[in-house]
């Protein structure tokens, strides 16, 4: 599809409607524009992952290269992803790309392969630690609802199954990319500090609880 952009503004909005690929309009409170208008957001909070992440190109050394390319595909399949919600049934033209199993199976490969420098969890992770870290939970938690919608969407309108797997597997990617971060930058993990507390003692029998 050929894409030329002339001018931005277009005053086809103004009265609360937006047109889709295949130039149907609807509201844009519209479940579908709500998704793609979710993971058009989750697009942007790893933009700024991939700003900052300059700030720490040396520290990283040679996995800097690497991990910068994960995060510009990423941003460029959600913008795939983004392209086929806009697209509703009956709109599909010809050369329309549409997720696939090997997109999901590529963060698969990717996760395991940064699992292998992490330790094992002993209680669930804490936004935090450090700004990448904090800024890539924010992206997972944006990823969950973009994920949540577009199964909202799914009960009502057909939407692709693996579009549906690919957002799940990325909001586990990005929870690895957060924790594997922090690890390489030697920067503190914070932990909910509950699930690190030993488990209370069984009452004895026949013995009250003390009042606190």
């Amino acid at each position: 599809m050929t894409i030329r952009l002339t001018r931005i503004y277009t005053r086809g909005g103004d009265k609360g409607t937006t047109a889709l690929v295949g130039g149907a309009r609807v509201p844009k409170e519209s479940l579908r524009l709500e998704a793609y208008g979710t993971v058009d957001e989750l697009n942007s909070a790893i933009g700024i992952v991939r700003t900052f992440l300059s700030d720490y190109e040396e520290r990283l050394g040679s996995d800097f290269a690497w991990y910068e390319e994960r995060l510009r595909r990423i941003q460029n399949e959600l913008f795939d992803v983004g392209s086929e919600l806009a697209t509703p049934p009956g709109a599909e033209y010809d050369g329309m790309f549409r997720i696939g199993t090997e997109e999901s199976r590529r963060l698969e490969v990717e996760m395991d392969r940064m699992q292998q420098e992490l330790a094992p969890l002993n209680s669930f992770t804490l936004p935090g630690g450090g700004k990448l870290n904090a800024f890539l939970h924010q992206a997972r938690t944006v990823c969950r609802r973009a994920e949540r919608i577009c199964w909202k969407l799914s009960r009502e309108e057909p939407v692709n199954p693996r579009l549906l797997v690919y957002l799940n597997r990325l909001s586990d990617h990005l929870f690895v990319q957060s924790r594997w971060i922090s690890k390489r930058l030697g920067e503190a993990e914070f932990l909910w500090d509950r699930g690190l507390r030993p488990p209370p003692k069984p009452l004895a029998a026949g013995k009250a609880k003390p009042k606190s």
